[in-house]
């Protein structure tokens, strides 16, 4: 059974595994089904779900509210995570020349209202500011935070894909402390291990999120020098610890970093839920966890 956490030193409790569904349009799924998946991972006590504005070309988040429409006492039993601040070119808005940024005030309570419509609720658990802006003005997004607090429409806010000094940067001028910062943590990429995106997650006593722990599937199909290295060492480890897969181990070693990051889980087969939440049975060893740090990088340790 998953269990509650809490990211942060003032909050929110989530659970130590999230569902992600930025697939969610790819899975073919009648709303009934949709909301049976939810129901499935909320008893095995996966009760967070990870969201985007711009998943699934603007309709991940409309699926999801469809399903939850069928059962509206659904709502009380999770907590939504979204994010905003990119804005996508394509057939909903042909009017846009490139894909780009925008973090000012107006887009974020744009953004915000229409992720409420689109998944039928009042209020979003967790908002996150989803890639970095380079026109981002701290004090203009902080006062949208407190706004938008201020009338209960979102619960608490973080970041995706920060720096250090980024997040420090907001952090400094919001009027709620940031309780989370989502990043991509896998064995083919795990730089936010060494530039003290992680330090300063275990420093504040912050819980980051981890995207993308599976690597998008290249460990398990990537041809690539480095993606078999990774996948013969993590066959190695699964038969030592027992598990049934390497996903298993992948999702281990994630949760071994001792900032303690939530994996999000990005399947909507709930066998491959089940996977990642065997997972917490598994206790890597520092030298297991290490084996795959050097067929990772090709290298022993310095």
């Amino acid at each position: 059974m998953v269990s509650k956490v809490t990211v942060g030193p003032q909050g929110p409790d989530l659970s130590e595994l999230v569902q992600g569904y930025w697939r969610l349009a790819e899975w073919g799924m009648t709303p009934q089904q949709r909301l049976t998946f939810l129901k499935q991972h909320i008893d095995l006590g996966i009760t967070t779900v990870d969201h985007a504005d711009i998943y699934g070309n603007y309709e991940c988040e409309q699926l999801f509210g469809e399903a939850l429409k069928l059962d509206p006492s659904v709502r009380e039993q999770i907590e939504i995570v979204t994010k905003c601040d990119i804005k996508l070119c394509g057939d909903k808005f042909p009017d846009r020349k490139v894909n780009h940024y925008d973090t000012s005030a107006a887009h974020i309570y744009e953004s915000v209202n229409n992720s409420l419509s689109r998944l039928g609720v009042e209020q979003i658990d967790l908002l996150l500011i989803h890639r970095p802006d380079v026109l981002m003005d701290a004090d203009e997004v902080a006062e949208a935070f407190a706004e938008l607090h201020k009338v209960g429409k979102v619960k608490h806010f973080g970041v995706s894909n920060f720096s250090p000094s980024q997040f420090d940067l907001l952090q400094d001028r919001v009027h709620k402390p940031l309780v989370t910062n989502q990043v991509e943590i896998n064995p083919l990429n795990f730089e936010v291990a060494h530039d003290g995106t992680l330090d300063q997650m275990q420093k504040a006593r912050i819980r980051p999120m981890a995207w993308s722990c599976l690597g998008g599937g290249a460990i398990f199909t990537g041809e690539t020098a480095q993606a078999k290295r990774v996948r013969d060492e993590l066959e190695l480890i699964r038969k030592e610890v027992g598990a049934k897969s390497i996903d298993e181990v992948i999702y281990a070693w994630v949760r071994k970093l001792p900032s303690k990051p939530l994996p999000i889980v990005g399947s909507g087969k709930i066998e491959r839920v089940e996977s990642a939440i065997n997972s917490l049975a598994i206790e890597l060893t520092r030298e297991q966890w290490y084996r795959v740090w050097v067929a990772s990088k090709g290298h022993g340790v310095p």
